[in-house]
């Protein structure tokens, strides 16, 4: 009977390891089977809970089946022969050699003499599977720290942030090259078309004025019409204040939601807006700004 179940355990464990393999075998690497096993873990955890209660409901039954068989062959008086000692499982070897525990009746060998209200302390050595588990984390230690902070061979985290960012940045100015039309904050020029201008304007009154003022007198923000600037003027760095914002005083990032023509054209009429003097003109904030001699012009 035993034979039998151990047999249908064996083939239960199989089915269960399919889709693992199956998935495997599907993805081709061993990353894959990581990601697979972590996105079903509660299922593994469930199905290897349910497999052991499968398992421990078949030995009681062959054990209830055994006592029944006995009682029956003594009730016809058939001789029953005595059941052999079961022999000692590996996994109950394998079981005492980790945990090396020492005999009840050899206890007092190793009874220190200290009796705490009936409770004794004995001098049991660690446990061998504690003592290897404590080695094994000093040699991975040590190789830790000669992989990642001594030798070529690994990055440590600071190295793999570097080269990140590095590879994000080579990526970031791939795109821009592929892009020919493309406007960003190095290559923007400031439009002078009255009809690019007038669009500039609509987007200013539409997203700007609330915090800048109409006539650009400025309110919880800066007053643009003078010629200090917080962060720099000229178009290029007005292009990239409202292209990233300035989210520590409350600015949002605008590329969310504006094309870098629209944020162009918003940049070269807050341009126009230096020198109007509108009233209510709120006090300089900044510094004044100087084009560096030698530059090109921003306009185009």
């Amino acid at each position: 009977m035993k034979e039998i179940i151990n047999k249908k355990s064996i083939f239960l464990v199989v089915i269960l390891c399919l889709p693992l393999i199956a998935s495997a075998q599907t993805a081709g690497d061993a990353d894959a089977v990581w990601t697979w096993i972590l996105r079903n873990i509660f299922l593994i955890m469930a199905g290897a809970a349910l497999f052991g209660v499968m398992i421990s409901f078949g030995n009681l039954i062959s054990k209830m089946l055994n006592h029944e068989k006995k009682q029956l062959m003594i009730e016809r008086g058939i001789e029953v022969k005595e059941s052999k000692a079961p022999r000692e499982s590996f996994f109950k070897k394998m079981y005492d050699k980790a945990w090396s525990l020492v005999p009840m009746e050899q206890e007092g060998d190793i009874d220190l003499g200290h009796d705490y209200d009936g409770i004794r302390e004995l001098d049991n050595r660690l446990p061998p599977w504690w003592v290897w588990m404590f080695n094994l984390t000093i040699v991975w230690g040590v190789v830790y720290v000669y992989i990642y902070h001594i030798s070529d061979l690994g990055m440590s985290q600071k190295e793999e942030y570097v080269a990140e960012m590095q590879a994000a940045e080579e990526q970031r100015l791939a795109y821009l090259a592929r892009q020919t039309t493309s406007i960003d904050e190095t290559n923007v020029v400031a439009l002078t078309d009255e009809a690019d201008l007038a669009a500039g304007k609509d987007i200013y009154d539409l997203n700007c004025a609330t915090c800048h003022g109409f006539a650009g007198e400025g309110g919880i923000g800066p007053n643009m019409t003078d010629e200090y600037w917080v962060h720099g003027g000229g178009i290029k760095n007005i292009f990239k204040r409202v292209k990233y914002g300035v989210p520590e005083k409350g600015m949002i990032a605008w590329k969310s939601q504006l094309q870098p023509e629209s944020i162009q054209k918003v940049s070269s009429y807050i341009l126009t807006l230096e020198g109007t003097n509108p009233p209510n003109g709120k006090a300089p904030e900044g510094d004044i700004y100087i084009p560096e001699e030698g530059t090109p012009t921003d306009e185009g």
